[in-house]
């Protein structure tokens, strides 16, 4: 009786151990499955972060189209526009990107416009900047009148024919002569509201470079 009761108890012990080893194996794994799917889970959303930084981008960026603020203030981007020359040829304010510009509004009925334009074409002469006048063409009463104003002053550097009046509108003109001092980004840095002479038009400039 007595060596059954041991070997019920050998058994026991032996089922025992046998039982705890396979729990502690299946613990051991069931805790490195848990640390795996947490290291998963830590992965995915590192990733998704570095997914969301780049799609956001760095917010100390800064470049042309970062530019949100266009308008007509200092400090706005241009309002970009693409018109006609007198010569017959297409004009883009973006074209001149890396360049310091002049934009003026004219007209050839407008007597500060023709007191204006001999300094702009000094100015265009002697300094490195681009000048793009924009002249009101739906209020001329002839294209003749524009090429012989131009012949008259002698003016090489680019009309423009605002034959709709859109870009001014676009650029809400008033009075005129108006110009735009604009960097070569794009950017305005100066408005004259009436004409500007020969030593206005240098010291803006050399404001801007």
């Amino acid at each position: 009786m007595k060596k059954m009761i041991i070997v019920f108890v050998l058994v026991g012990m032996f089922g025992y151990a046998i039982y705890a080893l396979v729990a502690k194996s299946d613990n051991a794994n069931s805790e490195k499955a848990q640390e795996e799917e947490s290291a998963q889970v830590f992965t995915s959303v590192e990733e998704s972060e570095e997914t969301d930084t780049e799609q956001q981008g760095n917010p100390n960026e800064t470049s042309e189209e970062k530019y949100e603020n266009e308008g007509l203030e200092v400090g706005n981007l241009a309002p970009d526009f693409e018109l006609e020359t007198l010569a017959g040829e297409t004009i883009k304010l973006s074209d001149f990107r890396g360049q310091n510009v002049m934009l003026n509004f004219w007209a050839t009925w407008c007597p500060p416009c023709r007191a204006e334009m001999p300094d702009m074409q000094k100015f265009y002469e002697n300094q490195d900047v681009a000048i793009l006048a924009v002249n009101l063409a739906q209020t001329e009463g002839s294209m003749q009148d524009v090429e012989d104003f131009v012949k008259d002053f002698e003016l090489t550097f680019p009309i423009l024919l605002d034959e709709d009046l859109e870009v001014a509108t676009n650029y809400a003109i008033r009075p005129i002569p108006t110009s735009y001092m604009i960097d070569s980004n794009g950017v305005i840095q100066y408005k004259a509201f009436g004409p500007m002479n020969y030593e206005m038009m240098v010291q803006e400039l050399d404001n801007m470079n």
